[in-house]
C-alpha cells in the first residue's frame, strides 16, 4: 500500500512487482503552479470503454454544444507492451467554444498572438492501468515545456462483472502569470469540464448497454491508435476472480 498525491494505492498482484508498478506522481496535482480539481465519480461501464473514449478524439462531435465543431487530426501514435500513446492537433470548423474552454487554453497564449497562428497539441497516453491527457498551447512543443492542461485518470472496477467503475483522477490547469486570475476563472473551468464529463458518461454507458444487448463486441475498429490501445488492454487486463 502506498500514498501518492493524496490517493491510496493497493497493489493486488505479485508483491514482488509492487514497487515497480507504483506511480511516483499523478500528473501535476502536487505542483503549486497548477490549480487542480479532484475527480471521483461512478460510471456504469467496463473500464476499457473509459480508456477508448478518451483515446479517440474523433468523438468530439458529441461535444459540439460545449466546444463548437472541432476536427481532430492525428499527428502520430506509439505503443509498447504496457502502454499506448496518440497525439492530436485540432481545428474549429464551426461555432465557438464556451468560456470554460477558452479559460483553459487562451489564458496561456502570449499577448498579441492570434489564435489562428496556433496548432494546439494534445497527447493522450495509457500507461496501464492509468491514463493521462496533456494539452500544450502552440505549434512546436518541447518535452520540457509545461502543458496548460494536465489530466491523470485511473478506472477501478467495482463489481465482479466489471460493468461499473470508479473513476479517480486530477485535472490540473497551469496558472497564468497574473496572480489570482485562475481563481476568478475557476467556476467556468468547473462548469465546462463537468458538462464534458457528463456527456462522456452518457456515451460510455450507452456503449456498455449496446455491448450487453449484443452479447459481444461487434465494433469493427479501424482507427490504428485505438487498435494499439486495445492490444495493450487485452495483454494487461485480467478478469476479476472470486
Amino acid at each position: 500500500m502506498r500514498e501518492v498525491d493524496g490517493l491510496i494505492f493497493v497493489f493486488p498482484g505479485n508483491p514482488a512487482l509492487a514497487e515497480t508498478r507504483a506511480p511516483t506522481r499523478l500528473g501535476s496535482a502536487a505542483r503549486r503552479d497548477y490549480k487542480t480539481r479532484r475527480l471521483n465519480r461512478e460510471v456504469a461501464c467496463h473500464y476499457t470503454f473509459m480508456h477508448e473514449n478518451l483515446f479517440d478524439m474523433n468523438h468530439q462531435f458529441m461535444h459540439r454544444k460545449q466546444m463548437g465543431s472541432i476536427r481532430a487530426s492525428c499527428l502520430g501514435r506509439q505503443y509498447g507492451e504496457h502502454w499506448a500513446q496518440v497525439e492530436y492537433t485540432f481545428s474549429r470548423t464551426a461555432g465557438s467554444g464556451t468560456v470554460g474552454e477558452r479559460v483553459i487554453v487562451d489564458l496561456m497564449r502570449k499577448r498579441g498572438e492570434a489564435k489562428k497562428e496556433f496548432r494546439d497539441h494534445m497527447r493522450i497516453r495509457t500507461d496501464y492501468p492509468s491514463q493521462s491527457l496533456k494539452v500544450w498551447v502552440g505549434r512546436d512543443i518541447q518535452e520540457s515545456q509545461d502543458p496548460v492542461l494536465d489530466v491523470w485518470l485511473c478506472y477501478t472496477p467495482l463489481d465482479a462483472e466489471q460493468r461499473t467503475n470508479r473513476t479517480f483522477g486530477f485535472l490540473s490547469v497551469k496558472k497564468p502569470s497574473i496572480p489570482g486570475l485562475i481563481h476568478l476563472a475557476w467556476p467556468f473551468v468547473v462548469w465546462f469540464t463537468e458538462n464534458i464529463f457528463r456527456e462522456d458518461k452518457e456515451i460510455v454507458e450507452f456503449e456498455q448497454r449496446a455491448h450487453d444487448a449484443q452479447g459481444a463486441d461487434w465494433n469493427n475498429e479501424v482507427f490504428p491508435a485505438v487498435r494499439d490501445l486495445r492490444g495493450v488492454l487485452a495483454r494487461c487486463g485480467q478478469p476479476i476472480t472470486t
